[in-house]
């Protein structure tokens, strides 16, 4: 065999040895993925599974410290201060309620009637208080407080500064869209009125939140931090902001159980005509769950109510994906809702 037959073979084993090697690899690359993907999917899974089992253990909890004290709950209250906790071989399982009254429920902006929803007045002088604390100028206030009545309430009919079903599915608007005709479930639907998107959008993440029950503006004083004195100005009138951060400031640990006793405690402040109501206890709550295992990590949020017959009940579940180490897995959110 002369020498160019001899560098041929050589070529050409060496070729399907490449060739050979780059399919084994392939081969364990897709393997890996393989075992990384059922991972994921086991972990998920076992989540899930665990994240009901402390969403039960929140309602028993929530359930018995209700039953027995209604009508005062305060930042010390055990319910809020001893967290459900877990741990494992190689993680942790932690829980944590929290009152989730202490924000301006946007749903407080309409009262329902017979045939359909109707401006709040109370609500709405609330929250031109609140966003007149925070500089927004008042004809954009107007735009926000228009376009959430037109956006819940049942008919086609615009109000000032309102918009109808016409603008939402108009050729100017993207996505093509029709207005609710129901209360807000998230304030990130606020995001879809034109208003909102003119404000920064931390005000409404870090002070507002989408209760279904939508009476009335209310909150729970003894359960505020320093950041919420805007929504305790904006709820009374003549309480200028500075008083509000005064209030919160100094209430008594154990808080306060009525209108009376805090009206003694700060007897110059002015908690006449106020424009929705003052709580000393609350009915929602936010049950904040993570597991960690090993190099995994899962965190979800349910909202949790306590009806009028002593039973609390999962108003809405948010499922916040799986992380590692150095990324997120799914980093969109996966909204459950029951």
């Amino acid at each position: 065999m002369n020498s160019n037959i001899k560098g041929v073979v050589l070529i050409s084993v060496l070729l399907v040895v490449l060739l050979l090697s780059s399919v084994a690899v392939l081969m364990g690359n897709n393997y890996l993925i393989s075992l990384k993907r059922a991972a994921y999917l086991e972990f998920q899974t076992t989540s899930l599974n665990i994240f009901r089992n402390v969403e039960s253990l929140a309602l028993k909890k929530i359930n018995l410290e209700l039953k027995f004290n209604s009508a005062s709950i305060n930042k010390q209250n055990p319910l809020l201060t001893n967290h459900l906790i877990f741990e494992t071989d190689k993680g942790q399982i932690i829980g944590k309620i929290s009152d989730a009254s202490g924000c301006f429920n946007i749903n407080a902006l309409v009262l329902k009637t017979k045939d359909n929803y109707v401006e709040n007045k109370k609500a709405s002088a609330s929250f031109r208080k609140f966003m007149s604390l925070k500089e927004v100028d008042n004809n954009l206030v107007e735009e926000m407080i228009d376009q959430v009545i037109d956006w819940i309430d049942l008919d086609s009919n615009p109000r000032a500064y309102g918009l109808e079903d016409y603008f939402y599915s108009g050729p100017l608007n993207n996505p093509k869209e029709y207005s609710g005709q129901r209360l807000f479930v998230s304030i990130n639907e606020l995001k879809g009125l034109p208003s909102f998107r003119r404000v920064n959008w931390k005000i409404f993440r870090n002070n507002f939140c989408a209760l279904q029950e939508n009476s009335e503006f209310s909150i729970n004083i003894n359960t505020l931090e320093i950041k919420d004195a805007y929504l305790l100005s904006s709820l009374f009138p003549n309480l200028p902001l500075n008083d509000a951060e005064y209030i919160i400031t100094y209430l008594p640990k154990e808080g306060v159980n009525n209108l009376s006793s805090l009206s003694k405690l700060f007897p110059s402040m002015d908690f006449k005509s106020p424009n929705g109501i003052l709580n000393f206890s609350t009915k929602y709550f936010n049950l904040s769950s993570k597991i960690t295992f090993e190099e995994f990590s899962s965190e979800s949020i349910t909202s949790i109510y306590y009806g009028n017959n002593n039973n609390s009940y999962i108003i809405s579940r948010i499922y916040k994906g799986i992380k590692m180490k150095t990324f997120l897995l799914h980093p969109d959110n996966e909204s459950l809702t029951t």
